[in-house]
């Protein structure tokens, strides 16, 4: 089996990190491996954001992941687990992790907002009819 590429963290590049996040799916996967304790395995992502994903689909957004240098992969028999590189990052670049996944947090609470507010019908006040 060809072995995992991951890169040191000296060649870990702002450009390569924001570009593997700048795809909706992969954002969601590394906030989610961001906030686990513990590894997480490839397949626990089948379903993001309410979309399934294709699982070669979804090994090529863990290998943007990987190559970025966002996380580490580690194969343990046919499953892939995955763990995020926040601490070396954040060594090589203070404050950059937690403010993408702060202004994810936020993107996403303003669309699960702006999507609840489509659903209920408005209501009128008395004075309005």
């Amino acid at each position: 089996m060809k072995p995992l590429f991951h890169p040191s963290i000296e060649d870990v590049t702002v450009e390569g990190i924001l570009h593997a996040l700048s795809d909706p799916v992969r954002v969601a996967i590394y906030v989610d491996i961001v906030g686990s304790e513990c590894p997480q395995n490839c397949s626990n992502f089948l379903n993001v954001s309410e979309k399934t994903i294709p699982k070669s689909t979804l090994s090529q957004h863990f290998k943007a992941l990987r190559e970025a240098g966002l996380v580490r992969g580690e194969r343990r028999g046919v499953e892939m687990h995955n763990t995020s590189r926040c601490t070396e990052i954040e060594k090589r670049f203070p404050g950059l992790i937690p403010a993408i996944v702060k202004a994810h947090s936020i993107q996403l609470e303003e669309k699960l907002h702006a999507e609840a507010g489509k659903r209920k019908p408005e209501r009128r006040n008395a004075k309005d009819k």
